[in-house]
């Protein structure tokens, strides 16, 4: 997994919630959305969580490059919106699914990665 936030607290969560899962393994992180498409590019990450808002490129427009470019990576949107608030443009970038951040946890991310493939789903 490629972890993508502007915010280094929050990767630091992220990161520990992927030392409690088997099934994931961190791949790298990256602080912009141009910068995770650079390391999509390097590292061949089978599924990115990518922050919306973010300085330069915000996330949403970094998972249309990157779906557009590597239609095999699985992209999770992820920030502090409800459902109900996502801009528009976050169910049709390409990425798989969105994970409000207070719901980031071992449970979550296993019932997405399941799910992966049913259409643009939330926890």
């Amino acid at each position: 997994m490629l972890v993508v936030d502007d915010q280094a607290p929050f990767r630091l969560a992220a990161k520990a919630v992927l030392r409690r899962l088997e099934c994931f393994e961190l791949a790298g992180e990256a602080s912009s959305g141009s910068e995770a498409i650079d390391l999509v590019e390097e590292l061949h990450p089978e599924l990115v969580l990518m922050d919306i808002n973010m300085p330069e490129m915000n996330g949403i427009e970094a998972t249309r490059r990157i779906v557009s470019a590597h239609p095999d990576v699985v992209v999770f949107l992820c920030s502090t919106y409800d459902v109900a608030d996502l801009p528009p443009a976050a169910a049709d970038s390409g990425a798989s699914a969105y994970l409000n951040k207070e719901r980031l946890g071992a449970d979550a991310l296993r019932t997405l990665w399941r799910e992966r493939e049913a259409g643009f789903s939330s926890v």
